[in-house]
């Protein structure tokens, strides 16, 4: 079975000039393309369809036009999740933040018996790739944590949708209170979509879920008849408690953004900010029925 698997991915690779492109972008092959011919070819690899720049119309399109003409330097630390805690702190109140347990250049410079049983350690700088989410420290296997945070650490998370904004972040490794909701496993997002200060739809879900089935609604929480990669739910939710909250912060650090997407959760009755996004899935998710594609990318007002 693995060898019929690894034929046919072979195969693949040989006749299927898209995927073959995702593949070798993936192992760093095109790292020396420029942003906007890269971009092009990722769009058309991802999304079946030429990428246009020079009168987007789209959601996905305006993204990409955004990473390549909408560069603030501000747009770097708001990306930091270290850096952009100072900016929160400053903007809406330190009370949103999630607790900070410590902050590192190298994974040999963490004293593990220090932190507590439960923490949560990730890369300043990426989406994922060397996090460990640790509950119960006795099983944790320190050198393999170490190792993973080091991968996170070389990863140039920039060059993977060129994202201008973490381009020239300071890799640093931080960690964080393991936060949960009574037993829960999951912690449900929030992440609103604000369209040039304004938020106008937003969706929940759960990041860390092996499943995960966010659903649209909009800022009257009417539910919205739209899904992106992954399936809408069957499930009936309940207006969250902070939502009007949600709207007045999430409007609050938008302004002077052309699109930025500000993620929250609630955590035993208590707000907390999750993190801020200025390229929702990079500007490569497919957007259903296509009318809301046009309906977002007309949210998007850019000039140029």
């Amino acid at each position: 079975m693995k060898i019929r698997k690894l034929f046919k991915s072979i195969l693949r690779l040989m006749i299927d000039s898209k995927y073959r492109f995702l593949v070798l972008s993936g192992l760093g092959y095109y790292d020396s393309l420029d942003d906007e011919i890269y971009l092009k070819r990722k769009y058309q690899a991802c999304m079946g369809c030429e990428l246009n720049l020079d009168s987007p119309k789209t959601f996905n399109e305006k993204l990409q036009w955004l990473k390549l003409y909408d560069r603030k330097p501000e747009y770097t630390i708001m990306v930091d999740k270290y850096a952009v805690r100072k900016y929160i702190a400053d903007t809406i109140g330190e009370e949103f933040l999630i607790p900070l347990l410590g902050v590192w250049d190298d994974p040999d410079e963490i004293d593990f018996n220090a932190l507590p049983n439960q923490f949560v350690l990730k890369c300043n700088h990426n989406s994922g790739l060397g996090m460990c989410i640790c509950k119960d420290k006795s099983k944790l296997d320190i050198e393999k944590v170490k190792a993973e945070l080091r991968k996170g650490l070389k990863q140039d998370y920039y060059l993977t949708g060129r994202e201008w904004p973490y381009k020239n972040v300071p890799r640093k490794i931080i960690c964080e209170k393991f936060m949960q909701n009574g037993n829960d496993e999951d912690l449900i997002d929030y992440k609103f979509f604000c369209f040039n200060g304004k938020p106008k739809i937003m969706y929940i879900a759960s990041d860390h879920a092996k499943q995960p089935k966010p659903d649209f609604f909009d800022m009257n929480f009417d539910k919205i008849n739209m899904r992106m990669e992954d399936p809408n739910s069957e499930e009936f939710h309940v207006k969250p408690i902070y939502f009007e909250e949600m709207k007045r912060i999430a409007t609050q650090l938008s302004s002077n953004t052309c699109f930025l997407r500000v993620d929250f959760y609630i955590i035993n009755n208590k707000l907390f900010l999750g993190e801020l996004t200025f390229f929702h899935m990079s500007g490569f998710a497919p957007i259903n029925p296509k009318k809301w594609s046009y309906i977002l990318g007309d949210w998007i007002k850019i000039s140029g």
